[in-house]
């Protein structure tokens, strides 16, 4: 290439730039703040993934669903941030956010169920009816609370057994939560023989009851005749107690009423009937008449 030639390429370069001058420096405008947008939103996703963390942690929330969440807003804030950029360089963002609906549909009808567990778990979030360490009764199952995850929860039963339920079903059945509260209330169902003397009954549990300091007595306690059963006297013995005190001094009550009913000499009957044969009675009644 002669000297000629490099010239005119010159010119020519310098003409183009000289006539889209004013289109180079939007691009550039453009460019620089697509950068910015850029580092602004990864700076802000960062930062509103660590806030959201932090008031979860801060509320007690399982760490699972905290770590879940707090990354759903991250990559949420990233791709809006994204989209941004996008529109920011001149690409039609329309078409963009069309397809990434399209795709969205299409996955959240292939995980439908999936999507309904996590919505959910959600919700089991928002309005905590459960959490980590609780006693709770859902539906058919009972268990220990051992964490909250996104689409399911954990329970642990008394003996050691993992149950997994699916959040969408815990939202759909009764959730009876046992330890929320920090007292409980117990009855006791103590049955005794008919001709057993209701003041004395009454008193000989009362004295037990009365004896032991775990029961809460500014509470009031319950001891009165509740049945009239087919082959016992059922009396109702009810009282208050912590929840960590509730199964321990059940079954301490349990056996100091039987030694002491048996101390007095009340007789706790078991099931029984009596049968009457009037017919036979009258056949050999009779027969004697008429030997």
């Amino acid at each position: 290439m002669n000297t000629e030639d490099v010239t005119g390429a010159l010119d020519n370069a310098t003409g183009w730039f000289a006539a889209n001058q004013d289109l180079l420096v939007q691009y550039a405008v453009n460019i620089v703040s697509a950068i910015v947008i850029l580092i602004v939103g990864f700076i802000l996703a960062k930062w509103a993934g660590r806030v959201l963390h932090r008031l979860m942690t801060m509320r007690g929330i399982d760490s699972t669903v905290s770590d879940f969440l707090s990354a759903i807003v991250r990559y949420a804030i990233i791709a809006f941030t994204l989209i941004a950029v996008l529109g920011k360089i001149g690409v039609q963002t329309a078409s963009v956010i069309a397809v990434i609906g399209a795709a969205g549909l299409a996955v959240g009808l292939a995980l439908q169920n999936s999507l309904g567990n996590f919505a959910a778990g959600v919700l089991l979030v928002v309005f905590r009816p459960l959490k980590t360490g609780e006693y709770v009764k859902i539906g058919a199952v009972e268990g220990t609370v051992s964490n909250v995850q996104i689409f399911s929860t954990t329970l642990r039963t008394s003996d050691d057994r993992i149950i997994v339920i699916p959040n969408g079903k815990i939202i759909g059945d009764n959730i009876i939560n046992v330890t929320r509260e920090p007292n409980r209330r117990t009855d006791i169902i103590v049955g005794v023989a008919y001709d057993s003397d209701i003041d004395v009954v009454k008193k000989v549990l009362g004295d037990i009851v009365a004896a032991d300091s775990r029961i809460m007595h500014d509470k009031g306690v319950t001891i009165r005749l509740n049945e009239m059963a087919p082959s016992s006297l059922n009396y109702l013995v009810r009282f208050w107690t912590t929840n960590g005190d509730t199964w321990p001094v059940y079954w301490d009550l349990m056996e100091n009423f039987k030694r002491a009913l048996d101390k007095h000499n009340i007789g706790i009957p078991f099931p029984q009937m009596d049968v009457h044969l009037h017919q036979q009675a009258q056949a050999v009644a009779k027969n004697s008449t008429e030997e």
